[in-house]
């Protein structure tokens, strides 16, 4: 496992990149300096190693790392609505080949008829509006189940990993946010359940009958509406939020009730619109805290721009194919990425001496 965690670690765009940065100096192996690795093993031999080794056994790092911070202090800064840790979950694609596969691929059926095979996965990640960095927590892998037929999902991947961390995360007062997928009434009544708190992206076009009661209580005057003014460099900016409290998510005396927040943000002087969105959560909703639970939700955008793409894009090679293996290795070798970009997050954030270098490199 180390082995591999030193591509990741090192950023190497593969295999064969990375042996030759571990023997770039002076012709010594630093896999055994950096990382105790003593022979140095050949990349079959590690993704053959690796392959039966499903992910949830790298889930641990996270969470030592997560209980450092938490233990030293350091997530205080990311804490916002009386207190609360701001988890965003989003869904991305890590593989995709239409001849490679193995047992825990999903499937599309293309447009010309070909079968095309990907690996998907939640990536959760720690978030704070204002803050740069995001702190990431164990990943949820879409990959098909026992016992069920019907192909794996993001929002079923969520709820697993809901159930499974809710000991570990809830004592920590955790809020999570979510795209439009996840505010439905089953995803929302098991974070609940499990002990979460959420802010989830709730749109019109999928939500039709809310939103017709949400025009009933607007007819009525029942929603409540402020606003801010703001400097953002040279503009000026409005932003106008609408809420109310205690509307049925859907159908049914029994259906939950959740808040709802509109944000508009218009350019003072043009009345140019510049952000909109609409939310859905558990907090309860007031004029003194409409505008922090508002933003929360709109720092959901972090999640696509600072982790999924920083990996992607960054020099984590997200999307590259380190080894698919027949059983788990492709996930695995994402969990192993996921494990480095925490650490580098952690030590830029933390040490300045190490933050200083990754700027100069």
């Amino acid at each position: 496992a180390l082995g591999a965690f030193g591509i990741f670690f090192m950023q190497s765009p593969s295999f064969l990149e990375y042996q030759r940065q571990l023997n770039q100096r002076q012709g010594h192996d630093n896999a055994q300096t950096l990382f105790s690795v003593e022979p140095s093993p050949c990349d079959n031999q590690i993704r053959k190693l690796l392959d039966p080794i499903a992910p949830r056994y790298f889930n641990p790092v996270f969470f030592e790392v997560f209980a450092h911070l938490e233990q030293q202090h350091l997530l205080d800064p990311f804490r916002v609505l009386d207190h609360q840790l701001l988890v965003s979950l989003d869904g991305t694609q890590y593989f995709s080949s239409q001849a490679l596969h193995c047992q825990n691929c999903l499937t599309r059926r293309l447009s010309n008829g070909q079968t095309l095979y990907y690996h998907t996965a939640i990536t959760p990640v720690i978030v704070c509006p204002g803050h740069a960095q995001v702190i990431a927590l164990a990943p949820a892998y879409i990959m098909p189940q026992d016992g069920h037929d019907k192909q794996d999902c993001e929002q079923a991947a969520g709820k697993r990993w809901m159930t499974q961390h809710a000991a570990t995360l809830v004592p920590h007062h955790v809020t999570l946010m979510g795209d439009d997928l996840s505010s439905k009434e089953p995803f929302c009544a098991l974070a609940l359940q499990q002990g979460f708190n959420f802010i989830l992206v709730c749109k019109p076009d999928s939500h039709t009958k809310f939103y017709e009661r949400l025009a009933f209580w607007q007819a009525q005057g029942a929603i409540a509406q402020c606003e801010q003014r703001r400097r953002q460099g040279r503009l000026t900016e409005v932003a106008i939020y609408r809420f109310i409290n205690d509307v049925l998510l859907q159908d049914g005396k029994q259906a939950l009730l959740v808040n709802w927040v509109e944000m508009i943000v218009v350019n003072a002087k043009t009345g140019e619109q510049l952000y909109y969105n609409t939310f859905i959560t558990n907090h309860r909703l007031s004029a003194e805290n409409v505008a922090q639970v508002a933003q929360a939700g709109r720092g959901r955008w972090k999640i696509e721009n600072e982790n999924n793409n920083v990996l992607k894009t960054k020099g984590y090679h997200l999307e590259h194919n380190f080894g698919h293996g027949k059983q788990y290795l492709s996930a695995t070798m994402l969990s192993l990425n996921l494990v480095a970009f925490l650490f580098h997050t952690v030590l830029e954030w933390s040490d300045e001496k190490y933050a200083l270098l990754r700027q100069v490199l």
